[in-house]
């Protein structure tokens, strides 16, 4: 019997089952396109006729496909779903708080324990020490298979039985990053805008990349705690910084879609009364107005 089973070998997918080959664990693997599995075949790793008999091969089966939907294609026919009674089912898919609790409540119909990963990485990441995986759910399932997880992203981590939790935090992880590579893309065309060069922008980044991670860490707890009072930068500071940029894309003669996205919601707080409380404010406006 393999010790876990893959469905699914995209590039995440064949990035996880490379990583247990490399780590002399045997796996069992399963792909509609039965083509990409054949270097893992070489490799060692036994091929599936059918997602129901990758199931069938282990006490652990890992799904990683391009999100939920196609995950249901794959494991709700009645030859798998019948394969997961006792088995821990663990979901690496894309998708939803929501979505979480519904495969969560669909596999425990179905006799198996079920735990939600959200993988904070990219693929050549996976095996790295400090790579990280979030996962919520069933804590059996965690516990049952930590050892094998922790080969995958040394820095595992379990964040509790609400099943939603790991997918909600990616996503938020996800906004973050939405931002700054919007952000990225509009600081570059500003340096080409003045025949500057942008090779060394990310550099520049990176250089401050220890300051930007504690002032997220400050503004979370700003934003935990609700005391927005006696801030180092005011929002109204960064809402004039957001007037700079629209002016200069205006000069420039530049693509000015990004300032003018974020330009509204900034003018919004000032006008509620938020300009001299910290950055973070601008979430009363999200949530729908005004808030003490």
């Amino acid at each position: 019997m393999s010790e876990v089973s893959i469905i699914g070998l995209g590039p995440m997918g064949t990035a996880l089952a490379q990583t247990f080959l490399k780590n002399d664990k045997r796996i069992t693997i399963w792909n509609r396109t039965a083509s990409k599995a054949e270097s893992l075949v070489r490799q060692g790793a036994v091929l599936a006729s059918s997602a129901a008999s990758a199931i069938n091969a282990s006490p652990i089966t890992i799904i990683c496909v391009a999100n939920y939907g196609s995950s249901a294609s794959l494991l709700d026919t009645q030859e798998a779903a019948s394969a997961l009674a006792g088995r821990t089912l663990i979901q690496l898919s894309t998708g939803t708080p929501q979505e979480a609790r519904n495969s969560e409540f669909w596999a425990r119909e179905r006799g198996a324990y079920y735990l939600d990963g959200a993988i904070q990485a990219w693929p050549s990441h996976i095996g790295a020490p400090e790579t990280v995986i979030l996962f919520s759910g069933s804590s059996t399932a965690f516990q049952t298979s930590e050892p094998l997880l922790r080969i995958l992203a040394g820095n595992s981590i379990y964040l509790g039985e609400p099943v939603g939790s790991a997918s909600a935090q990616a996503l938020a992880v996800i906004s973050y990053l939405l931002g700054t590579w919007l952000g990225f893309a509009h600081g570059a065309h500003i340096l080409e805008s003045e025949h500057l060069p942008v090779d060394s922008f990310g550099s520049m980044i990176a250089a401050i990349a220890p300051l930007l991670g504690e002032e997220a860490k400050h503004q979370g707890k700003v934003i935990q705690t609700g005391k927005f009072g006696n801030p180092e930068s005011s929002l109204q500071t960064s809402a004039d910084s957001v007037e700079r940029l629209l002016q200069q894309a205006t000069e420039a003669g530049i693509n000015s879609d990004f300032p003018r996205f974020a330009l509204p919601l900034f003018a919004k707080a000032a006008a509620a009364g938020y300009g001299d409380e910290e950055v973070s404010a601008i979430i009363k406006i999200l949530r729908g107005g005004p808030a003490s």
